[in-house]
């Protein structure tokens, strides 16, 4: 099992910034694809960027140029630096890891992030 704490979120003006974290601890295996997902009210779950364990990047086209996602893999932690923030981005956002090898995935609790206009 593995377990995905998220913290970061909260309230923000419209431009402003945040930075998520979602840190991974349980039986972690060493290649892996982390990434963040978001939900907002009444629509379905979208990808929004997912990193490898070797460091290879994937954004949505909604967030390019202004979300940043990274990994420190010492600590199993994953970071996605959101900048330039739109009352779009307002949902809940959640961490996901997928073990490739192994065909599962897990998710985390979620965190809310609220872009006031």
């Amino acid at each position: 099992q593995v377990q995905l704490v998220e913290s970061g979120g909260g309230l923000v003006q419209a431009g402003g910034s945040l930075r998520l974290s979602c840190a991974a601890s349980g039986s972690i295996f060493s290649i892996n694809v982390m990434g963040w997902y978001r939900q907002a009210p009444g629509k379905q779950r979208e990808l929004v960027a997912a990193i490898t364990s070797g460091g290879s990047p994937t954004y949505a086209d909604s967030v390019k140029g202004r979300f940043t996602i990274s990994r420190d893999n010492a600590k199993d932690t994953v970071y996605l630096q959101m900048s330039s923030l739109k009352p779009e981005d307002t949902a809940v956002y959640y961490c996901n890891v997928v073990y490739p090898t192994y065909g599962v995935n897990y998710w985390g609790k979620g965190t809310l992030v609220t872009v006031s206009s």
